[in-house]
């Protein structure tokens, strides 16, 4: 067996996709069914499947989850590992077959800095021995940003400029490695401008409004078309024009649609003028489009749901992306664009949207609605127009391949999900559900709520649900208010009020959850929340009747705003502090303080929290620990508590999260906690 054959089937996990300036190779981190992280380099041949190569380290080790890496065009890859202010850049190559250990790995250098990040050279660069693969650009408190020229070589890297300001992003203006834009933030506002690479000279590009926010997203350097992104029409919105064209900037309203992000992924020069891959992210699901500034339109691409990975690379073998699917492990698609262009759009609904209804009137069986009522749930409808729905395929169309999603080991097909909609005491809430059309009766069904709070649960692969599917349970994972991806206002409804509009939407579930299972005989629903959704977790057990929740698994939760506050590492505090999470709310349910209120959570419990935490410190689960034994609790029979030794913030991804995926999925089946 390959080193190539073995990764294709062992990888679940897969992110921070990479690619080559020359669309040869691309990178990514990778993890297998033990959470263990490795890079990942993959081949992309000009036709036939693109072939993912297993970078694993020698001695057992593995990269951290928030390592960067830059793929080279020879296929080794660059990788950039953090530990506080300290960054070590490291080339991995695939050692000769049959050669031990598979990879090997070279040392670079060692910056000091408290930020770092690398951008890979553009194809053109000059190449050679001693010759730059990349650029590393280290901000300091200041604020200043350091610029220097990375080399494969093993030589130190040669710091060309030093310039005043943070700067983020990164456009190349020129296919040689001259001249850079880069977005700087300065007096709470961000500008695009220059930098020479030559002379570290920098100079402004983008100043649309006298106070506007404005950055360059995509450039072609042979046609100087552009793609900007600018709040100076009054909304944050995408714009395009030509550098040096003598023509204003134009800001089309087609790529102006509200409720969803667009986020370009890729520009292409034609006969007849530029051509730009648009991501549509609204809700949890994605899809693409391509859109001609001589169009003036979207022109939607049938592409399967799921979740696309706002990055890749356009040239004649095809259009290649990342893409994830509830059933389908991330790894790359490669599209067609101009035979997905030529089926057309996908069909739309002829007749009006069916509106939610509440859970108590939810068809059970296989999805048929009740006597005279409409459908109460849809499939997630991305508006390529207002007004205008988009109806997902159901088949993988002509012109679209994914190469390198794993199989499960036992020759079966992972459990798919759908995103289906449901009325909450606001509006509609979208969720990820894994069950079917019975979901609803299914004998176990858990509520997970995701972390964040600024995230969502999406259309794509997941290990832990997959697992609770596995073992036969329904799940309902809602996009209660506070998610990402429905507009601002969804967004910022629990801004200074953690615990608020976010806990009354999952109360509201719940209580339908309950009643209409209660009613078929059935157990209630289980909890299940990580991070921030363990928090909204423990505050959803306190409060909602103990006859509704049929038993409770946290996966590192905080207690509170304020408690974390108190006791979290500085990054999380500013985060915490912008959210508002440590402003207490005042109304009829009292203080949002876990801790405060663990008297009030009979189900059975089951705590699971890294001990080396870098965002959640354990000691928030060590503290509701002593508290539940305090008031009488008794561990191993009223609730569990697992510190998992050396795993951080993400424990459910890192090494044993196989063993954590399996101890979560039998308690919420059994609520035994012992």
């Amino acid at each position: 067996m390959t080193v190539a054959t073995r990764t294709a089937t062992q990888a679940l996990r897969r992110l921070s996709f990479t690619f080559a300036a020359d669309g040869g190779h691309a990178a990514c981190l990778a993890s297998a069914a033990d959470g263990g992280w490795y890079a990942e380099s993959w081949r992309l041949p000009a036709s036939g499947p693109a072939l993912p190569l297993a970078l694993t380290l020698p001695g057992n080790r593995s990269e951290h989850l928030r390592s960067q890496l830059v793929a080279l065009p020879d296929g080794s890859v660059l990788v950039c590992r953090h530990d506080g202010e300290r960054h070590d850049l490291v080339v991995l190559d695939a050692a000769a077959p049959g050669h031990e250990p598979a990879t090997t790995e070279r040392q670079l250098a060692t910056l000091k800095r408290p930020g770092l990040r690398v951008l890979p050279l553009p194809a053109q660069a000059p190449a050679g021995p001693g010759a730059p693969v990349a650029v590393a650009l280290g901000s300091d408190t200041r604020p200043a940003t350091t610029v220097w020229l990375v080399t494969a070589d093993g030589s130190e890297p040669r710091q060309v400029a030093e310039i005043p300001g943070l700067h983020g992003g990164g456009v190349w203006l020129d296919h040689t490695g001259a001249l850079l834009a880069l977005d700087r933030v300065s007096e709470g506002a961000v500008r695009t401008v220059v930098l020479d690479l030559r002379s570290g000279a920098v100079t402004p590009l983008l100043e649309i409004g006298e106070h506007s926010n404005d950055r360059l997203v995509l450039f072609d350097p042979d046609s100087r078309f552009a793609i900007v992104r600018s709040d100076a029409p009054g909304t944050d919105r995408l714009g395009w024009g030509v550098l040096d064209g003598g023509e204003p900037l134009r800001f089309p309203e087609c790529l102006h649609v509200a409720g969803v992000f667009l986020r370009p992924v890729a520009v292409r020069p034609g006969p007849d003028g530029a051509r730009v891959v648009i991501q549509i992210d609204h809700g949890a699901g994605s899809a693409l489009a391509v859109w001609r500034p001589a169009a003036g339109r979207l022109d939607p691409l049938p592409v399967p749901a799921g979740r696309l990975g706002a990055v890749g690379h356009w040239s004649e073998a095809g259009l290649r992306m990342p893409y994830s699917a509830p059933d389908h492990p991330a790894a790359l698609a490669t599209l067609d664009v101009d035979a997905l262009l030529a089926q057309g759009p996908a069909a739309a609904g002829s007749g009006p949207m069916p509106l939610p209804l509440p859970l108590q009137l939810a068809p059970l069986g296989c999805g048929q609605p009740a006597s005279g009522l409409p459908t109460p749930w849809r499939d997630t409808i991305l508006p390529w127009q207002p007004g205008v729905p988009r109806a997902p395929r159901a088949a993988a169309p002509a012109g679209w391949r994914l190469d390198g999603s794993t199989q499960p080991g036992d020759g079966g097909r992972w459990h798919p999900a759908q995103s289906l909609e449901l009325a909450g005491p606001a509006g509609p809430l979208e969720a990820v559900v894994y069950g079917g059309d019975a979901w609803l009766s299914s004998p176990h069904l858990v509520l997970a709520l995701h972390g964040g709070p600024a995230d969502a649960w999406r259309l794509e692969f997941d290990p832990a649900l997959q697992r609770m599917a596995a073992e036969g349970l329904a799940v309902l994972a809602p996009n209660q208010r506070g998610s990402t991806g429905y507009g601002v206002a969804h967004a910022m409804a629990i801004r200074g009020a953690w615990g608020g509009p976010d806990l009354d939407d999952i109360l509201y579930l719940l209580d339908a959850l309950a009643g209409q299972r209660a009613a078929l005989g059935l157990e209630p629903p289980a909890l299940f929340g990580v991070s921030y959704g363990a928090f909204l977790a423990l505050l959803t057990a306190a409060h909602a009747p103990a006859e509704q929740v049929a038993r409770c698994a946290v996966v590192a939760p905080f207690l509170s705003g304020a408690r974390l506050l108190a006791e979290a590492a500085p990054p999380v505090r500013a985060l915490t502090t912008r959210l508002g999470g440590g402003e207490p709310i005042a109304d009829a349910r009292g203080p949002r303080d876990v801790l405060q209120l663990a008297h009030r959570i009979g189900a059975p419990l089951l705590v699971v929290h890294g001990d080396r935490d870098e965002v959640v410190p354990v000691s928030q689960s060590r503290s509701l620990r002593h508290e539940l034994l305090r008031i009488g609790r008794s561990e191993g029979a009223d609730f569990r508590y697992v510190e998992a030794a050396g795993a951080g913030h993400e424990v459910l991804a890192e090494d044993g999260a196989a063993v954590l995926h399996e101890l979560l999925a039998a308690f919420l089946r059994t609520g035994r906690p012992g």
